[in-house]
Formats: structure tokens, sequence, C-alpha cells
């Protein structure tokens, strides 16, 4: 890992893939479980997952194949099994660690919650934080404002009283640095780094202590530094960047418990001074117990899985007012960009703003409705409310990241046609609340945005998050695919095709604020039995959209059926409006400069069988009229416009004139 400073959130790793398909596999191993020599490849590799096996006892039923002298094809596919059964235990402890990760934060988010002694919750932050990491020593700096450095607050696994006792100058040190740039730094060999101002009495202390690699990260106030958290093991090792990230997570439920004991600690000292001020004393009295009620409210509510709106309720009432979460762009600019520069709660006439921020990312906004006079401590729930606002925020994003995952998994099967078990189809798709034995309809989307790559990038993802939460939202799948996203969805008794289509482009192209083409297929059904119809649909609404996007329709939906044999004749690249132009252009510009009817009159003409007189009944007229127009239109296109040959192609210029959006307006009969 490089030694430059990291970042203290990093993105979380995609979830593993789905294994690969099963191969056969092997029998009995020793301890009764099946070997190499009968049974499925798998049988020995689950039983050592179900008791929690090392890593090294995934070997044996390979080895013992091997002494058994069976088929290469066997080994190859116990080898395959071994493979597939490693990364399923490594997703499973990495599942466990982040579980405990999530559980620590928690904890440490429910100590915050009922602070009644800040010694022993930073005590347990530091714990936690080195048990997590697995690091020899964890330790707790903060910063003198009077004396203008940084001394140790709380140590854990440390052994030399030199080291307990230490305080860095601005600037000194790793833990200096931090301090001074606010930013996290990490070294893997810490007497080996220049970066680092190394003095007498800080390098004696760290290598009494005997420390090698060094992980710190700042306690921020707003934009104010309090102090360092650190993490050190006594020998050269690499922090991955979750483990940065937890630190920083860890270092922010830090400096919020030292600023509630701060706040606690100015609200017992105000209140000792003001004794012959009885009311104040109660009222000062009611805010703290409200702020402790909302802050075991809010530890329940993260603790049970409760949502938004819940936050957004217990604060109501604790506050006694009305509290809203609205999304960014709804919120008043200035006031939300404020609040997310300061790290606080800003008044807004009569409403109070907190940013619902995460990182650089700006998610939202709690807004407390008609109350222009908001104690500080009312002002500090508000401000952590919002950050437990956006801790659930970003757990439901990243279960339904999950989801979509899988959903586009499921229709990448349907769509190659891979999986054909239709039990085990239907079994996928009611984990994801689908029905494949409803009739469907797949749609192609597209996006027709902006030529930058970077700009198109970003459109392209927030394409396939609109797609996908449709999906989720109307039971169907989606997944991104060849430059745009794909989406099955089931089609409703009473609806069509081509409605489903443009309602998708409609709501598609609001969501990422650019025009979004979709092209459907006609109706498809049983897919469970024929999954490979889901391929074959998904082609035909590929060649819809491509006609649509040739007629010059972009941002706008169809279906296959809608186009009729013309679906057929606008496959690949052709010249749609050039045809158009050289067929029918004279008329088309002689009704624009004189507002005459001729297009109108040629589309009655030839749908009354090229019959004057039933043409004059259809357009009611005289049939002198239909005459004159015609004549009209034989010196406009020549004389042998009426031959089968010319009026085939001006048959098929109107029809696409009219499909493009064009006049006239076709005759029905």
């Amino acid at each position: 890992m490089s030694r430059d400073h990291a970042q203290s959130a990093e993105r979380p790793a995609p979830a593993a893939g789905a294994p690969d398909r099963a191969h056969p596999a092997a029998g009995p191993v020793p301890g009764g479980a099946p070997g190499p020599a009968s049974g499925s490849a798998e049988t020995p590799f689950l039983e050592l997952l179900a008791r929690g096996a090392s890593a090294e006892a995934y070997e044996q039923p390979v080895l013992l194949a091997r002494a058994e002298g069976l088929p290469a094809g066997r080994i190859a596919a116990l080898q395959q099994a071994k493979a597939l059964a490693l990364r399923v235990r490594a997703e499973l402890e990495g599942r466990r660690r982040r579980e405990a990760e999530l559980s620590a934060l928690f904890e440490t988010a429910h100590d915050l919650a009922g602070l009644r002694d800040l010694d022993a919750v930073l005590r347990a932050i530091v714990q936690r934080a080195r048990s997590l990491l697995g690091t020899d020593v964890a330790y707790l700096s903060l910063n003198d404002p009077v004396r203008g450095d940084t001394y140790m607050r709380v140590t854990e696994g440390s052994v030399a009283a030199r080291f307990q006792q230490l305080r860095l100058g601005m600037g000194e040190g790793l833990g200096g640095l931090v301090a001074q740039t606010a930013r996290p730094y990490v070294t893997d060999d810490y007497f080996r780094d220049d970066r680092f101002q190394h003095t007498h009495s800080i390098d004696t202390g760290v290598r009494d202590e005997g420390l090698v690699a060094i992980l710190g990260v700042p306690l921020m106030l707003g934009h104010h530094v309090i102090g360092v958290l650190f993490a050190a093991d006594r020998r050269a090792r690499v922090f991955e960047r979750e483990q940065i990230a937890l630190l920083g997570s860890f270092a922010a439920l830090a400096a919020a418990a030292i600023d509630t004991a701060n706040l606690l600690a100015e609200t017992r000292t105000a209140l000792a001074g003001l004794e012959r001020a009885n009311e104040i004393i109660k009222d000062r009295s009611a805010v703290i117990e409200r702020a402790s009620d909302v802050h075991d409210r809010l530890a329940e509510l993260v603790l049970r899985g409760g949502g938004v709106h819940d936050v957004a309720v217990a604060v109501s009432q604790v506050l006694d007012g009305t509290v809203e979460f609205t999304e960014a762009a709804a919120a008043p600019g200035r006031a939300l960009e404020s609040s997310r520069a300061e790290g606080h709660a800003v008044r807004h006439r009569d409403d109070w703003i907190a940013a619902v921020a995460a990182g650089d990312e700006l998610l939202g906004a709690l807004v407390l409705r008609g109350h222009p006079g908001l104690d500080p401590v009312d002002q500090r729930t508000l401000e952590r409310a919002a950050m437990v606002t956006s801790l659930l925020l970003l757990a439901r994003r990243s279960a339904a990241e999950a989801e979509q995952r899988v959903r586009g998994e499921l229709l990448d099967d349907l769509l190659d046609a891979r999986d054909r078990d239709p039990r085990l189809l239907r079994e996928r798709a009611a984990r994801l609340h689908a029905d494949l034995d409803a009739t469907h309809t797949v749609l192609a989307a597209r996006l027709e945005g902006p030529a930058d790559a970077d700009e198109e990038a970003d459109a392209r993802r927030r394409l396939w998050a609109a797609a996908s939460h449709l999906a989720a939202t109307r039971q169907g799948l989606a997944v991104a695919r060849d430059g745009g996203t794909v989406l099955l969805l089931p089609l409703a008794p009473g609806d069509t095709a081509t409605e489903l289509a443009r309602r998708t482009a409609r709501h598609l192209g609001t969501a990422v604020r650019e025009p979004v083409t979709v092209g459907a297929s006609a109706s498809v059904e049983h897919l469970t039995v024929r999954p490979d119809a889901v391929a074959a649909a998904y082609a035909e609404a590929r060649r819809c959209l491509d006609a649509l996007r040739l007629l010059g329709r972009a941002g706008d939906g169809s279906a296959a059926e809608d186009f009729g044999f013309l679906g057929l004749l606008l496959a690949g690249e052709r010249d749609i409006t050039g045809f158009v132009t050289r067929t029918i252009g004279q008329v088309v510009a002689y009704d624009g400069r004189r507002g005459t009817e001729l297009l109108r009159t040629l589309d009655a003409y030839f749908a009354c069988g090229m019959s004057p007189a039933r043409t004059k009944d259809e357009l009611h007229v005289h049939v002198n009229t239909v005459a004159q127009r015609l004549e009209r239109v034989g010196r406009l296109l020549g004389d042998d416009w009426q031959s089968p040959a010319r009026a085939l192609e001006i048959q098929l210029a109107l029809r696409l004139h009219r499909l493009s959006g064009g006049t006239p307006t076709p005759v029905r009969h």
C-alpha cells in the first residue's frame, strides 16, 4: 500500500459472484464424510464448511483422490469444488467480519447514547478498534489548545510508561502530522518513513513500545481536529482501506462522545452557576433529558433496523415539532450547503436544516419545521439524528445494491439461457418477489445523452440505478448490457407493451435527467419452461430501439408491434430522412408553404384503393377538389407517380413520415 495519506472512508467491495456450476465429484473421506471415490465433488467441502474447518483441511479430499489413483477428471472436479468452497469460506469469513464490525459500531453508538462516563466510552472505542483490526496496540490522543500540542488520553495494549506519557507537538511524528493536517496517515515501517518529523522524545517512546506499523486517523468536530485515534503493530504490516475506514468510523464516534461529554459538562457547569434562576435550571434539565431520550431512541432504531421515517418521528416527539426528511433537491440550497460545510444544523427562516451526508456525498436533509427558537442541545439532537439517518440510508443502499446484483444475475442467466431448470428459476425469482409464470415484456433502454466519456459513464450508472429501482418496485428484473439497460417487467391485464415502453421511457428519462429511448418486445410467457424466449424477445426489443433512433424518435418508447412489416425494413443503418425527402419531399414542402392538405389527400387516396370517388367521401370534399389536388401532386412528383413501383415507394414514404411524427393524420376505417 502506498505511504501517501489514505482517505478515511472507502466504498465496500462488491459481493462475490455466484459460483460456477458444480461438477460431479467424489466419495467418502476420513471421519465418515463422503470422499472422492463416490458421490458429489461438493459433499466433502460442504461438510468442511459446515464445521468451520481451516483452509488447510480443504486439501485433504484432493490428496486422498490422488492417493486412490482416481481419474484426472474426478481430481479436476474436486479441485474446482475446492476452489469454490474456499471462495464461499472467504465470503462467509468476510461477512462475519463485517457483522462484527457493524455490531461493534452499534454497541459503541449505544454507549454514546447512554453516555455517563467519557473515559469508559473512549476505552471501549479503543478496545474495540484494537480487537477488530487485530493490532498489538491501540491508543487515542487529544489536542491541548493551551499548550498547542497533543497528549495520550487512552491506551490499550501498551507496556511502556514513557510511551503512555508522550506529548506530540503539531506536525511532529505521525500523530502530530494527522492532528495538523486533519487527514489520516499510515506507515508500514515508522522509523524508515521520512514523511514525518522525527524527534528524539517521540522516537524513543515508539522504540520503547516496539511499534513498527502505525495508522492514525483524526477525531473531527466539524472542521476542527480534537485528537487522533491510532492502531499500531510491533511488526511491519499493510493496513487495508477497509481497516482505515473502520478506524475512521470509530474516530467519528469518539469525537461525538467527547463532544457530547463536553456539552453535558458545560450544561452542568451552567446549571451549577444558575441556582438562583430555578426556572432556567428546570428548563435546562428538561433539554438534557430530551437529548438523552433521543440518543436512546436513535440507538434503539439503529439496532432494530428502523427506517428514515422512524428517525424523523422519534426526533419530532422529542423536539416537540415536525421533523421531515427531504431530498437534497427539495431543501433550501444555501442553508443545506452551509449545514454541510459547518457540520451543524443551521436556521433557515422559521426552520432548522441539518444536512444528511456521507463523506462528500449529500444524501438529503432533516428539516425541523416552525421551530425558530432551538436550544443548543436540541440543535445537537437534530444533528445526531441527521448522522443516524445517513447511516441508515447507506445501509439501505448497500442492501438495495446487493438485491440489484442478484436481480441482474438472474436476468443475465435468462438472456444467456444458461439455467434451464424451471424449479430453480422459480425459486430464484420468488426470493426477489418476481413471478416468472406471469406474462412479461422485455425492454431495451438506452441513453441519448452527452458525448463526454465521463459524463456518459455517470449517466449510464444513473440509468442502471433508476432501472433497477423500477424493476424492484414492479416485481421485475434489470441488468446493464450492451451499453444500455435491459428490463424484464410483468405486463398487467389490459396494459400493452407500447404503453409500458412509453411510461418506462418517461420514468427513466425523468430519473436520469437525460432522454432515454426504450424499445419493447411483444409479450412473452412461460419463461421458466422456455428461458430462450427472453433472449429472442431482447433481440426484438433491440430492433425496435434501433428503429426508434433511426426515425429520430430519441427519448420515446415503442413496441415492435407498432412497426408491423416496417420493423424488418428498418434493420441496420439506413437514411430514412433522405428517403422520405427524395420521395415526397416536394409535397411536404408545398403543404408547409401553402397550408394545403396534399399529404392528407394522398394518404386517403391510397387508403381508398386509389378511387377519387371514395376519397372525396372520406375527406368530405367535392370530387373536383380531389382531382385538383391529385393533379397538383402529379406536377410535384411526376407523371408516373401512380405507377405500381412509384406508388409503393410513395406509400412507404408516407408511412415513415407519419411514424417519425409528421403529418398527415392516418385515415381510419
